[in-house]
């Protein structure tokens, strides 16, 4: 397996630390808003990075971390007049259910900042003691002079580098390559914390990750995740204060995810060119709809949102689904067909092939919809174990891409398989208004009912 690694500026083969085991730590929302679907681009190109190491194999320990205090979560608190973890707790929960309802699978540890002050001190005093860093106006600072390594994963020159200009800022743009702050001293209308060492204040964000990930991973593990956004100035401060306490390297590849745009902007809240999860849903698309549209393209590449792009991810779930459908209503003779094992086996190798050049998801997805084709043609060929074959091949597809979640049922099988009952007495007693009636509320409900010659199939929409 193979994939680029920010950190090299090349695609890398993969080794792990521990044989079978994969350390991955991924930045989670800042809970001061809802995530927009620009943000769960960055996650769910996380999922399926994971899903696929599952895939083949490893135990993946996955640590995705909430920021519940930074100036974005603090400026919210201030504006709605009510405590940080009040505000902190309402966004957490949504991004909870948004995991959720996108099929996401849940991380190991969700640490929030505000559990681990104690964390980030120690390793603030660590900083201290080795000489990385500095107090100033009752503030504790990196200095980034003191790191030859800086820069090295943004490809920034150390001719950029503005030695022992200091900033509060947690977020600052490029062009600012400047010591970054630690630990911030108390301000009016802020949270604090109580440090016997540097007075009462908060932690700065970039300490954050480098704390929690060293707790609930050790101070040197495989994978780190992020979008693009993240390389500067926060993955590239997390390595020069973790590296230089720990005095070994942080992380071994680094991968990071392209921006989601529309009309070829980064979807952003300050842009004002965002979607939440709940926009989309609210105008009548399935979460799987966006699931697929989310993974669709390669991770590296911009992915310009837009309805109509929804629209083809729904035909292309039609297809599988349908496909499943088919499958499912066939009665075949006992036995298995020599070609279709082989067509199977050609197609996961295929599929794995891809996966494993980077995470080609495109190509991936094209091997598996060209097998679908293949089957298609060759359906009335079919034995009963080719059918539990091909189905067993689906559901290991779909424990990478993740998008083939049934819909919440609004009935039990047994009701839906009651009223298909009570309309075909109502059929047989020519009572068509009845029959109708039962069709359309079941319709009413996602369910399409399908007359076949040999009785009734029913399925969601």
């Amino acid at each position: 397996m193979k994939f680029y690694n920010t950190l090299t500026n090349k695609v890398d083969e993969f080794h792990e630390i521990d044989k079978g085991k994969i350390g991955l730590y991924t930045c989670g929302p800042t809970v001061y808003d809802y995530a927009h679907i620009g943000n769960f681009r960055s996650y769910i190109v996380e999922d399926l990075v994971k899903r696929y190491f599952l895939y083949r194999g490893y135990n993946v320990n996955h640590v995705m971390n909430i920021t519940d205090i930074d100036d974005k979560t603090i400026r919210k608190s201030n504006q709605m007049g009510v405590s940080l973890n009040e505000v902190t707790a309402i966004y957490i929960k949504a991004f909870l259910e948004d995991v959720e309802t996108l099929n996401i699978v849940k991380a190991d540890v969700y640490p929030r900042a505000t559990e681990h002050i104690n964390e980030m001190l120690t390793l603030i005093d660590k900083l201290m003691e080795k000489g990385f860093a500095y107090t100033k106006d009752n503030s504790v600072y990196f200095s980034i002079a003191k790191f030859p390594e800086y820069g090295k994963l943004a490809n920034i020159s150390r001719e950029n580098l503005k030695t022992g200009v200091s900033v509060d800022s947690d977020e600052y743009e490029k062009d600012d390559v400047t010591d970054f702050v630690l630990w911030k001293g108390k301000k009016e209308e802020e949270p604090f914390w109580s440090s016997e060492k540097y007075g009462e204040g908060r932690p700065g964000w970039h300490i954050e990750c480098s704390a929690m990930s060293s707790k609930y991973l050790g101070d040197h593990f495989d994978i780190h995740m992020g979008g693009v956004d993240n390389i500067f100035p926060h993955h590239e401060n997390e390595i020069a204060q973790s590296q230089c306490a720990t005095g070994e390297q942080f992380v071994n590849y680094w991968i990071h995810c392209q921006h989601l745009v529309v009309d070829n902007q980064k979807m952003s809240k300050s842009l004002g060119n965002f979607y939440t999860l709940r926009d989309i849903l609210d105008k009548g698309f399935d979460p799987m709809e966006i699931r697929y549209l989310l993974i669709s393209s390669h991770y590296r590449k911009m992915l310009n949102f837009s309805f109509d792009g929804l629209l083809q991810a729904r035909q292309a779930l039609k297809r599988i689904n349908d496909f499943i459908f088919t499958l499912n209503g066939l009665n075949p003779a006992e036995g298995e067909t020599v070609a279709i094992t082989t067509l199977l086996n050609e197609s996961e190798a295929h599929f794995q092939s891809d996966m494993d050049d980077d995470f080609n998801i495109s190509g991936a997805l094209g091997v598996f919809f060209d097998f679908i084709y293949q089957i298609n043609l060759k359906l009335q060929e079919l034995k009963k174990q080719d059918i539990k074959n091909i189905l067993d091949f689906i559901n290991r597809i779909d424990s990478v891409i993740g998008v083939l979640k049934q819909k919440e049922e609004k009935m039990l099988d047994a009701e839906i398989e009651e009223k298909i009952k009570q309309r075909q007495e109502a059929r047989k007693e020519k009572n068509f208004k009845l029959a109708d009636a039962i069709r359309d509320e079941l319709k009413s409900k996602g369910i399409l009912l399908i007359d076949t010659p040999d009785g009734v199939r029913w399925k969601y929409e």
